[in-house]
Order: structure tokens, then C-alpha cells, then sequence
């Protein structure tokens, strides 16, 4: 059995819809948060991943399966770091452990492009400032604090997109295989949307009408890009959404560009 471990999120429905609704035989899904898909794929226990980012050159052995992954252009809504306090004042933040990707970009934004080194934990109702990803970002009531959309601020400070996910494979698992599999779910996502929607309006609790604007403003398609822009995180040309098709190095290319950054910034940033 192909062993799949993939994001539980709203955002990722489109990508995992054909491998839950319409599964091929001798495949086996098990739906968790970002950071159990890394694990579940550094472990053995899955042979392919939808994994965060950050996570590409953490894990030995892994062949990044080029075509789909989860990526923003700017603003994903998503991925927010809520504060109570103006922004210069933030002080502690308290980091969703569910996503390493995202705790590290904010690590790495907070420092490098406003000069902040607050004080991070997980003890969100005493923090100044929290990260909230996924769907409880969605549902989140926001009125009166101070958000900062992260993939929005990655665009700011290096001019780039930001790729959070993209499909990975462990050795010795035939990539070809897998990338057809990936292609064929996405494709039966693309099919059912108004059922993909509704299901997902009716799981998650928010109205069906956020749900497919939050889908189609940020579904996108994408031309892969040049051999030139591969080296450029996947070019600013080249990237329009969510998701989004590109070869494998592109991936490669987001992932190293994290971890420069977070080298930078010294032992705090290895979370």
C-alpha cells in the first residue's frame, strides 16, 4: 500500500479531493496538521507527503514531486500573526506548533524586516501577538488587532512568492507514480468544486460563501517557470496564486532560500 499523509486544512481540499473522494486501490490517506505530515514522512510511516517548506531539506532522502504545491503570491489569509499590541511594541509571541513553516517565517520577519526579537512560546492567551493558521485563521474575529498576513510580508521583504507546501516522496518511491496520482486528485477537486465547497462550508463551519472566495481568489494555475527562475524561488512572474505548477528545483529553491534565513538568524529560529 502507497501510504499518502496530507494537510487537513481548507486550502489543501483542492489538491487532496480525488485521493479522499475517490481513492485508487492500494492507496491509504491519512489527513493530519503540516508538521505530522513531516514527521509522518521523516518516520516511515507515510511514503508520500503534502509537506511544509521548510521541511525539504530536513529530511533526508526526499524527491520533491514537481506540478502542484501550496503557495501565495501575496495575501493568503490564512497564515496571520495576530497581535493586540501595535507592532513595534510585540514583545512575546506564541507560535502554532502545527506548522514549523510558518513559526519560522515569523521568527524570520519579526527580525529581519521590523527589527523585533520578541520572546516566542505556545501559551497563546498570554502572548501579545499569535500565530493562527489554517482554517481557525479563517474563523478568526480580527477587529481591533493589529494582523500581519504573512505571505504578504514575505512578498514585501524579498520580492517573491511564498511556497508553505508541495508534494514530497521518500526513497525509493516511484515519483512518476505519485505525480500522476496528485495530478488526477487535483483534477477531481477541480471537477466537484461546488460539492467541494459545500462539504467543506458544512466540516469547518464557515459559510459557503467564504469558503469558495477564499478558494477562488487564491486557486490559481501557473506556467512552470524558466530554468532562469528556478533559482529565483519560483519567479515573480511565474506564480499567480495558491496553486500553482512548477519543477521540482523551484521547491528545492524556496526551501533553501527559508533556511539561509533562518541561519541568520542563529539557534532561536531552529524551531
Amino acid at each position: 500500500m502507497l501510504r499518502f499523509s496530507v494537510v487537513d486544512f481548507v486550502n489543501a481540499r483542492p489538491l487532496i479531493w480525488g485521493l479522499l473522494e475517490e481513492p485508487p486501490p492500494g492507496i491509504g490517506v491519512s489527513r493530519d496538521l503540516p508538521s505530522v505530515c513531516a514527521d509522518k514522512l521523516a518516520s516511515g510511516e507515510a511514503d508520500v507527503g503534502l509537506i511544509p517548506s521548510i521541511e525539504y531539506q530536513r529530511i533526508p532522502g526526499l524527491t520533491v514531486v514537481g506540478g502542484l504545491g501550496i503557495a501565495a503570491a501575496s495575501e493568503v489569509r490564512s497564515v496571520l500573526l495576530v497581535s493586540r499590541v501595535s507592532r513595534q511594541r510585540i514583545r512575546t509571541v506564541a507560535l502554532d506548533p502545527a506548522s514549523r513553516t510558518s513559526a519560522v517565517l515569523t521568527r524570520l520577519l519579526l527580525k529581519r524586516r521590523y527589527g523585533l526579537e520578541p520572546e516566542y512560546g505556545e501559551a497563546a492567551g498570554e502572548a501579545d501577538a499569535s500565530l493562527v493558521i489554517g482554517d481557525p485563521a479563517l474563523k478568526a474575529r480580527l477587529n481591533g488587532h493589529v494582523v500581519l498576513d504573512l505571505a504578504a510580508e514575505w512578498r514585501a521583504f524579498s520580492g517573491h512568492p511564498f511556497v508553505f507546501a508541495f508534494w514530497a516522496v521518500r526513497d525509493g518511491v516511484p515519483e512518476r507514480e505519485v505525480a500522476e496520482l496528485v495530478r488526477a486528485s487535483y483534477e477531481a477537486g477541480r471537477r466537484d468544486f461546488p460539492r467541494l465547497v459545500a462539504r467543506e462550508a458544512a466540516e469547518s463551519g464557515l459559510s459557503e460563501a467564504v469558503v469558495e472566495d477564499y478558494l477562488r481568489g487564491c486557486r490559481r494555475r501557473a506556467d512552470p517557470p524558466s530554468s532562469t527562475a528556478r533559482a529565483r524561488l519560483a519567479g515573480r512572474d511565474r506564480l499567480s496564486g495558491t496553486y500553482w505548477r512548477a519543477p521540482a528545483p523551484s521547491a528545492h529553491s524556496v526551501a533553501d532560500r527559508l533556511r539561509r534565513g533562518v541561519d541568520r538568524l542563529g539557534d532561536e529560529g531552529r524551531v
